[in-house]
């Protein structure tokens, strides 16, 4: 699948990637996001800039903000950090017993070496903070839909945080989720934010592709 474009203007893209695709990688002949908006952009005889705000890890779909110009991205990169620019995920889990809503606070580090985070004590010197709240929104059979606010953006955050509570994401073998054969059931759906420029509340909304949602969003 091809990324899609959802808006553009002077300042920034809103761009729906599929799973899949990284969002930045350092394989010379894999095409990204980043190249792939930077071809874009040169096939218009544009400025090629391109300022990644956020990462959505390589076999996650969904929503992402892209800036266009340095001023676009240092004002959304605040944004992110002050909370303004807020994500919502859809997820699929298979653990009936986990409780209908919550807020998961943990500590979680990156181990480089093995591609995959952990949940580690505080008092680790490597240790950062990371929240997210959510709500299980619909179920069938044994699946769960869970609509989640993240509140930081760590890496693996969503996966790491539910896997270490026996809740991993259906089809997120790496950290102990069952497969169906359709990857990781885990979708940035929406996101909102100030246009750094005009300063309108911007607001974007998708059904997730993956095929595991479906079942879902059918009716």
């Amino acid at each position: 699948m091809e990324p899609e474009i959802l808006f553009e203007d002077e300042s920034l893209f809103v761009v729906y990637k599929p799973a899949g695709m990284a969002t930045q990688t350092k394989a010379i002949a894999q095409m990204d996001l980043e190249m792939w908006l930077k071809n874009y952009r040169a096939g218009k005889g544009e400025d090629t800039y391109i300022g990644i705000i956020q990462r959505l890890d390589q076999p996650v779909e969904g929503i992402t903000v892209v800036a266009k110009t340095k001023a676009a991205a240092d004002e959304l990169t605040k944004q992110l950090r002050d909370h303004t620019l807020a994500k919502h995920y859809y997820a699929i889990i298979t653990r009936g017993s986990l409780p209908k809503s919550g807020v998961m606070e943990d500590y979680v580090v990156k181990d480089g070496t093995k591609g995959r985070a952990k949940v580690v004590s505080s008092s680790d010197p490597r240790a950062k903070k990371a929240r997210l709240s959510y709500q299980v929104i619909r179920e069938r059979d044994h699946d769960c839909l869970v609509d989640i606010a993240l509140e930081t953006g760590r890496f693996h955050q969503i996966r790491v945080q539910f896997a270490s509570r026996t809740a991993p994401l259906l089809g997120d073998t790496k950290y102990g989720g069952a497969s169906r054969g359709h990857g990781i059931s885990l979708c940035a759906y929406q996101v909102d934010f100030v246009h750094p420029v005009s300063k309108e509340p911007m607001h974007y909304e998708i059904a997730p592709k993956g095929a595991d949602f479906v079942d879902f969003f059918a009716d």
